[in-house]
């Protein structure tokens, strides 16, 4: 998909009734933008060909956010959907009482805002410098009508979300604390497709209250679990925390205990 504008013309088909069209969209975004997306081939934009992207591409608003931005409110009105080309955001709610919980983090080629309702539900932030692709949904609605891959895709995003939302709900309900962080840092180096070694430290842009409060644990737990990892030699903790897993037959298998 596009970091940039949309390359649009205003064309008059009378005095009262102007209506927008793309011009030369294959030719001015794919080569240079889309084409060069991290989320091109993976995603939504996996299921269109090269020569049909740039019907997605005219629906596409190119926007950034720096670090703390958000750019999804909880309560709002649901009217666009994000597809997340690079750098990674968490998903949250806050109680009334102050207290918030984390229910994911995306990152690039992620669709966010699949909103059953006409509000969002939760709040998105960036926790890094994040380039997006804004689609409104009417717009992209019409998209779907010419190519049904994209609304199957859609689905089959959706129905992933669902099965994240499972492991979840066994992750928060079922899990000890080190069963906790072995089962996020497993997936997230699937995520990332890290390859497990001493010297391949995994990139964690969430910080230790965000795993906290996505793990359903404590701060001080979230370290005593990761300090015990360590000591079982399952991972290296290095300057700044950055994590590496040593053994991830080990670490997978302690993520998947019987519970």
């Amino acid at each position: 998909m596009p970091v940039g504008r949309r390359d649009l013309s205003l064309v008059v088909v009378n005095e009262q009734a102007p209506r927008r069209t793309s011009i030369n969209l294959m030719d001015a975004i794919m080569p240079g933008l889309c084409a060069g997306c991290e989320a091109r081939h993976i995603g939504l934009c996996a299921a269109l060909d090269d020569e049909d992207l740039h019907f997605l591409a005219s629906v596409a608003r190119s926007q950034s956010f720096s670090r703390s931005e958000t750019f999804i409110v909880e309560g709002d009105d649901a009217r666009y959907f994000y597809n997340i080309n690079h750098g990674t955001c968490k998903l949250y709610k806050d109680l009334a009482d102050g207290r918030r919980q984390i229910t994911g983090f995306v990152g690039v080629g992620d669709f966010v805002g699949l909103a059953a309702h006409d509000h969002y539900v939760f709040t998105a932030e960036a926790l890094e410098d994040v380039k997006l692709c804004r689609f409104d949904r009417r717009e992209l609605r019409a998209v779907f009508s010419r190519f049904p891959a994209l609304e199957r895709q859609l689905l089959a995003i959706a129905s992933h979300e669902l099965v994240v939302a499972q492991d979840q709900m066994l992750l928060l309900g079922r899990k000890t604390a080190i069963e906790r962080i072995a089962s996020f840092l497993v997936a997230w180096s699937h995520r990332e497709g890290c390859v497990a070694s001493a010297s391949g430290a995994l990139d964690l842009p969430m910080s230790r209250a965000d795993l906290a409060d996505y793990l359903g644990l404590t701060i001080e737990t979230v370290s005593r679990a990761l300090t015990s990892l360590k000591r079982q030699n399952l991972i290296d903790i290095g300057a700044h925390h950055a994590i590496s897993i040593i053994d991830a037959g080990r670490l997978g298998h302690l993520s998947n205990a019987d519970i």
